[in-house]
């Protein structure tokens, strides 16, 4: 069993000439400040966002800021996000009168923004910058998703690239799967002309 590394003379006189310098301030009436261990100046990383926090990275808005909170994050690996869905929703005049269901591709959009609020974290210019959709592969539908629901939305990273991502998502109501698919996305500049060939480049 190891004991231990032998006594470094160095060491040992500077600790003696610490102790000296303790014993003599103590006697002396001064106070003695014991050093202390530095708490680690590297905050863990945020693990919840609430809307406001939210709209600070996403830049969508009403109607189409389609979560409300983040509940749990691993950054440049998985997210969880809720979608609170009411009857308020402006698509459920629409889609159906009488009988409201909301729109599938919407539940796709809601998993993308969530797979974005997770990418822009990382990006410290995001202000000048948009994420947008380059491909959809897989996507199913189990079950319709009606005022009233709560969307739990899952998302974990498949590729994790510097300025695109591929997510596969799944959306549960009652822990059930509602929707689920695979989306890609692409970060690009916000000025004109940004958005052409975006997809090309990703293939």
């Amino acid at each position: 069993m190891e004991r231990g590394l032998p006594n470094d003379p160095q060491t040992t006189e500077l600790t003696a000439e610490t102790e000296q310098t303790a014993l003599e301030a103590s006697s002396a009436g001064d106070p003695v400040s014991v050093p202390q261990v530095a708490e680690s100046a590297i905050e863990s990383p945020k693990k919840t966002l609430n809307i406001s926090e939210i709209q600070a990275i996403l830049p969508h808005r009403y109607p189409f800021l389609l979560i409300d909170r983040v509940i749990d994050m691993e950054r440049k690996q998985r997210i969880v996000a809720l979608k609170n869905v009411t009857i308020n929703e402006p698509f459920f005049a629409g889609h159906f009168p009488g009988f409201p269901i909301m729109p599938g591709v919407l539940i796709i959009e809601a998993i993308a923004q969530a797979g974005g609020a997770l990418l822009l974290t990382e990006v410290e210019d995001r202000d000048n910058k948009l994420m947008v959709f380059t491909g959809i592969e897989r996507a199913k539908f189990r079950r319709p998703v009606v005022p009233g629901d709560q969307l739990r939305i899952e998302v974990e990273v498949v590729t994790w690239r510097r300025t695109a991502v591929r997510m596969q998502g799944k959306a549960y109501v009652d822990g059930k799967v509602a929707a689920e698919a695979v989306v890609t996305c692409r970060l690009v500049p916000r000025k004109a002309g940004a958005l052409e060939g975006a997809s090309e480049e990703e293939n």
